[in-house]
């Protein structure tokens, strides 16, 4: 829209007027404009010819592309006309097949080999981390850093019932029932805060001295801790009890006291009351495949230890 006034162009006009002096210019299309929408409708001919497109009724037209054949997760063979689903669902039994050989693979190497193959512990890896999210992220978390007091901490190098291979995989398939009986009743308040102190003084708490002292005779004599945790008090994984001397706790939450009596409390609840904790048996509800990952995993979560 321009002012007739102050132009001058001869250029022809579509012969509309506004205002008594606005004029529109019927100025020509530019050439590369023309082209190129000329262009998009022969696109879309040949996209009309090729692909499905056109509805017609209750069907539509299913254009001229050649027909793709795949086959379902349960093991049916559909052969169809191209579309963007069935090429889809193709490139899904593709992934399957490709999957199956790596468990093909997985299944027939050792540990040993998956973690020295770059490529096979990958896919281990990248299977394992959906596998954990699915079946033990809700007791031991999504990190794998567990819950002090109910699941223990996978990310660690303290391993109640064995950190090998396969030790991680005799867990997982078959499960742990871990015990520590109540000695309420069997010890009096003085012994299991004696015994408290002791315990606290073996991962290098600054605790009273003749109360561990009272606290050791406790351990060893009257209170049969040895039994369980050792002479040593490093705990013995045929029996799944906790080593005592380093400063990693999966039941008491000494981490988390504000103090030292706070530390002592926590240590003599577990004494008064004990603890029961189950580790269910994964074997039949995860293929032993499926198991030998998670193995792999779980092993690797704590440092390869």
């Amino acid at each position: 829209m321009m002012s007739s006034e102050k132009s001058k162009s001869t250029v022809q006009t579509t012969g509309h007027s506004w205002d008594g002096d606005l004029q529109e210019f019927n100025n020509p299309l530019p050439n590369w404009w023309l082209w190129t929408f000329y262009a998009t409708v022969v696109f879309a001919i040949v996209y009309w010819i090729l692909y499905p497109a056109w509805p017609i009724g209750k069907d539509y037209t299913k254009g001229v592309m050649n027909e793709i054949t795949y086959t379902t997760a349960d093991g049916k063979t559909v052969t169809t006309h191209w579309n963007t689903r069935a090429l889809l669902l193709k490139d899904m039994q593709q992934a399957r097949e490709a999957q199956q050989q790596y468990l093909k693979d997985i299944n027939a190497s050792s540990y040993e080999q998956i973690r020295n193959d770059e490529e096979k512990s990958a896919f281990a890896y990248s299977m394992a981390k959906v596998l954990f999210a699915d079946n033990c992220a809700a007791c031991h978390q999504a990190g794998g850093n567990g819950k002090i007091g109910f699941y223990p901490n996978l990310l660690d190098d303290a391993w109640l019932w064995g950190g090998s291979f396969e030790k991680i995989q005799e867990t997982i398939t078959n499960g742990r029932h871990g015990a520590m009986p109540s000695f309420k009743g069997r010890l009096s308040e003085e012994q299991i805060s004696d015994v408290a102190e002791y315990v606290l003084s073996l991962s290098g708490n600054e605790m009273d001295t003749a109360a561990v002292k009272r606290g050791r005779k406790v351990f060893t004599t009257d209170g049969g801790c040895t039994a369980c945790h050792g002479a040593d008090a490093k705990g013995q994984i045929f029996m799944g009890s906790a080593n005592l001397t380093d400063k990693i706790w999966t039941i008491a939450d000494v981490p988390g006291a504000e103090s030292a009596a706070d530390k002592k409390s926590a240590v003599m609840q577990v004494v008064t009351n004990g603890k029961q904790r189950t580790m269910p048996a994964w074997k039949g509800r995860l293929s032993d495949t499926e198991i030998k990952i998670l193995t792999f995993y779980v092993h690797q979560l704590g440092s390869g230890k």
